[in-house]
């Protein structure tokens, strides 16, 4: 099954008024953990993505992800890769690699996510990575709705479905306007 279907079949693709992690407005709204919540679409949809690419890298040391979205993707995707996974988290706002977690010195990334929007927590954890002296060789994420294939300069995104969704500024939202009730269903909180 492709994940358009699984899309579907889960209602993992809300309408309404929601703000985004980028606080962003946005009238549709991808709830991956709505997919997530099933091991099998999981892992299927995750070896699909380790599939794309290990054609374009052979030396993978691990996957890591930002808490809390890309946990589930990150950790399928290790498993699919034969990598370890690990995960940033949030504290006080600031991303902050934790729980003994280590990159050693040259070891080769994945950063994934499961939306890709600005892109703002992936390149938190790249800087995560570098900062360890980790490279990051590529970027992953289900779903790719920033609109551009280059939000990371010259690191590559993989993905398995892109989707533009129009997003606005708050004081620019046509939906603010219309006094739309607006929900804030991510789990990042600056």
């Amino acid at each position: 099954m492709n994940i358009q279907e699984i899309l579907k079949k889960t209602n993992a693709l809300l309408e309404g008024h929601f703000v985004l992690s980028s606080g962003l407005h946005s009238e549709k709204y991808l709830q991956c953990a709505l997919i997530l919540q099933y091991p099998d679409y999981a892992e299927e949809l995750c070896r699909q993505l380790a599939k794309e690419i290990k054609k374009k890298h052979k030396k993978i040391d691990l996957v890591a992800s930002p808490a809390l979205g890309g946990v589930v993707v990150g950790y399928e995707l290790a498993r699919a890769l034969g990598v370890r996974s690990i995960f940033t988290e949030r504290k006080e706002g600031q991303m902050l690699l934790r729980r003994n977690f280590e990159i050693k010195k040259g070891e080769k990334a994945i950063v994934c996510e499961d939306v890709v929007t600005t892109g703002g927590s992936t390149k938190e954890v790249m800087d995560i990575v570098t900062s360890q002296g980790g490279e990051t060789l590529a970027v992953a994420s289900l779903v790719n709705r920033s609109g551009r294939e280059d939000v990371f300069g010259k690191i590559p995104l993989f993905s398995l479905y892109q989707i533009n969704i129009q997003t606005y500024q708050p004081q620019e939202c046509p939906l603010c306007k219309k006094g739309i009730p607006v929900t804030k269903p991510g789990s990042k909180q600056k």
